[in-house]
């Protein structure tokens, strides 16, 4: 086997998209990218800005998240995303902006390693695009959440483990061992 190249991309953990049923992720999220730190490895926070006229706002009639503090880094990972090897802005669901897309090609990772919000849209959709792409895509399911609720989450995961199979999902723990 070759050698794995991994990067933990930490999905829209923006402000705009945290409330009751979502903030309890952000301390397990901040846990995360502290041991990933320390390991050297590289992280990539998204932002998604949505705007006027948007899919989003045309035909979910969404309009959130088109200016700052909404769409602001949570406090408690604003440094992390500081000192990210970059912070890709995106009007997508995925990760894979052609900005996004071009830094995982540029930087040759392997693996990337999804964590963040919201579990059944923006991780999901980076993850079954990491997949299409071969490039191996992990779920960190204790590192992600929906504003949504825990249906959301849950439904997102049903879908994640059909879509990049089960054996893609892990927990923080889990993080030392498979990767």
């Amino acid at each position: 086997m070759s050698e794995t190249r991994a990067a933990l991309i930490v999905i829209d953990m923006q402000n705009g998209f945290i409330n009751d049923r979502s903030r309890g992720v952000i301390s397990k999220i901040v846990e995360l990218v502290e041991h990933w730190e320390a390991t050297g490895r590289p992280v990539v926070f998204t932002r998604y800005h949505n705007y006027p006229g948007s899919p989003f706002e045309r035909l979910i009639h969404w309009s959130s998240v088109q200016h700052p503090p909404e769409t602001d880094i949570v406090p408690e990972l604003a440094q992390h995303a500081s000192r990210a090897r970059a912070v890709i802005d995106k009007k997508i669901y995925s990760y894979f902006s052609p900005e996004g897309a071009a830094l995982a090609e540029e930087e040759g990772w392997t693996d990337l390693v999804f964590c963040g919000v919201a579990t059944e849209s923006c991780v999901l959709k980076s993850a079954v695009d990491a997949f299409e792409r071969d490039v191996t895509p992990w779920l960190v399911t204790d590192a992600c959440a929906s504003h949504g609720g825990q249906a959301a989450h849950d439904a997102g995961l049903l879908v994640a483990r059909r879509f990049i199979g089960a054996g893609q999902l892990i927990k923080i723990d889990d993080i030392g061992v498979k990767l």
